[in-house]
């Protein structure tokens, strides 16, 4: 990769607001959070502050904010600003206990929460967070719906993913897969920003492909960093560099019978598969762009976040 195009890829992964013209949006979600977590019980305070005061992507609400944008020409409301919050804290329940089962040490930087104060308080807090996104939302039966399935359907797709691990699957398993995982939450995401269901395959299709681009990264970071994707060649899960690796015999039988001594292999395998993936992803983005451009009156938003989302594989 150029250094240019790396530049790209960092940008797109942190200075999201500023590229969508969305800062204002998002000062007013730092500024409710704040007001929010200065309420919160003197006893998990603490922890609620350290995994929301980090360096965050705030890849989720910037889509509300954007599917807002893209069928309205009014200010952000405040039922839909809470919503984005809502998605925000869900969203960190999900990161406190992948940390916890993947026996990860830092988050953001510093220490995970479970290194920092302990496996119970880490669970007890995530469950104070997902517990307050529903609350943030109680006056609103639209968005009280919604949240409360997205808590399920994620339930249920991690459940899905881990039942599929290690089994010799293709492509379109992936796809199934991405889709009711992170698709689920940027379909959540779209629906929130319109308040109906305009541009919920769009979401479903953002998902996704945040989903394969995410994929993608790990397995560059096995070659460029050490070990960016061992976690899931140790687990077996179905990521889009596997689905496409898997179409060889010999490598679906790797990863099947995956072991610390073919970690080195597999992830090589891997690394063979990236130029389909990657060429999988962009026609995923073309998918997305259509849906943006054909269902929303301002979707010039929209396409952008698709082009950015796409420039994660790089990262």
């Amino acid at each position: 990769m150029t250094p240019s195009a790396q530049e790209s890829a960092e940008r797109s992964a942190w200075e999201l607001p500023e590229l969508l013209g969305l800062t204002g949006d998002l000062d007013r979600l730092h500024d409710f959070i704040g007001e929010w977590i200065d309420a919160c019980d003197a006893e998990v305070q603490a922890m609620v502050r350290r995994q929301l005061s980090g360096r965050a992507k705030y890849f989720r609400p910037m889509t509300v904010f954007a599917c807002y944008h893209a069928t309205t020409p009014k200010p952000l409301s405040i039922r839909v600003l809470r919503a984005a919050a809502a998605v925000e804290l869900i969203h960190n329940v999900a990161l406190i206990v992948d940390d916890i089962l993947d026996r990860s040490r830092y988050r953001r930087g510093q220490l995970s929460l479970h290194c920092r104060y302990g496996f119970l308080p880490a669970l007890m807090t995530s469950g104070y967070i997902g517990f307050a996104g529903a609350q943030l939302v109680a006056t609103d039966p639209y968005s009280v719906r919604l949240v409360a399935e997205l808590m399920q359907r994620l339930g249920a797709a991690e459940c899905f993913q881990w039942r599929l691990r290690r089994q010799p699957l293709g492509v379109e398993d992936w796809r199934q897969v991405a889709g009711a995982d992170t698709g689920t939450m940027f379909e959540i995401c779209a629906r929130l920003g319109t308040r109906d269901d305009t541009l919920l395959k769009y979401g479903l299709l953002l998902g996704t492909l945040y989903h394969g681009c995410d994929d993608v990264a790990d397995v560059r970071g096995t070659s460029a960093l050490g070990g960016g994707s061992e976690k899931d060649i140790e687990d077996g899960i179905l990521t889009l560099p596997a689905a496409v690796a898997m179409r060889d015999p010999a490598t679906a039988l790797l990863i099947r019978d995956v072991r610390p001594g073919n970690y080195a292999e597999t992830a090589r395998r891997l690394q063979a598969a990236l130029p389909e993936a990657e060429a999988y992803l962009d026609r995923l983005a073309v998918e997305a762009e259509y849906e943006a451009l054909h269902n929303a009156p301002y979707p010039a938003r929209l396409v952008d976040l698709i082009r950015h989302t796409r420039a994660l594989s790089a990262v």
